[in-house]
């Protein structure tokens, strides 16, 4: 939850390091963290072993913490199962006295969503002039290479996500945060926004929660600056083959 700030454990830092190391090639536009202690070392970890953007300025933002559990933070899994299940309840729809509900986590999620979007448009708007397009498109092979999870996602994926926009993206922007907020926020692009899955993924995978450190990569594209109407493409989802 939100009121016990641990750090990272020495497990959380080797994974957050093998994390590293998986997307070492990406060069990222944009960064965004949880202002959660964990999720912070998780994030400079990460750029740690980064090739292109270790100065990169992590912006820490409190609509990525994770759900807000009330009485039950701090305590073991077990004690919220038996929270819930006293209240004629299941867990994850179950809310803690004090915690968040899933409609307000999800809430927050769209709220954050929409910054990034509004943050692209503007990026895009800023790219007007003929001559850094041109010099951003002759970059487009060497870039479209540092991607380490395309080999595990259909070429027919990949290509949905892609057809007909430029093949440099206005932003690329890693967002780091916790495992029920993401599932919510799956849930989010999946229900509201109609994202488009891998047609591998199951029913199960999609309502789990992300391992620590797990990649998921979505393909956001905003036609004509449009806002209202995001097509979203998810290429992979929880993804751990670097654990």
């Amino acid at each position: 939850g939100q009121g016990v700030d641990e750090p990272l454990s020495a497990t959380g830092f080797r994974q957050a390091d093998a994390a590293g190391l998986f997307l070492s090639n990406v060069k990222f536009t944009h960064v965004f963290s949880s202002d959660l202690l964990r999720a912070k070392q998780t994030a400079a970890t990460i750029l740690g072993k980064n090739k292109f953007c270790k100065d990169l300025e992590i912006k820490y933002d409190a609509r990525l913490r994770e759900r807000k559990y009330g009485v039950a933070e701090g305590r073991p899994l077990t004690d919220l199962k038996a929270m819930a299940k006293a209240a004629g309840e299941q867990c994850p729809s179950f809310t803690p006295s004090g915690g968040e509900t899933l409609d307000e986590v999800r809430e927050r999620a769209r709220d954050f969503f929409e910054f990034l979007c509004r943050l692209a448009v503007e990026l895009e708007k800023k790219e007007q002039d003929m001559h850094a397009a041109a010099s951003r498109s002759s970059e487009a092979s060497e870039e479209q290479l540092v991607f380490p999870w395309t080999n595990h996602c259909s070429e027919a994926e990949l290509s949905s996500g892609n057809d007909g926009a430029s093949k440099i993206l206005d932003a690329n922007i890693l967002v780091v945060s916790h495992g029920a907020y993401m599932r919510n926020w799956m849930g989010y692009f999946v229900s509201d926004l109609n994202c488009t899955l891998p047609t591998n993924l199951t029913k199960s995978q999609l309502s789990s929660v992300s391992p620590n450190t797990g990649v998921s990569h979505f393909i956001i594209k905003l036609e004509n600056g449009n806002l209202l109407k995001p097509e979203i493409t998810c290429v992979c989802l929880n993804q751990d083959s670097h654990l």
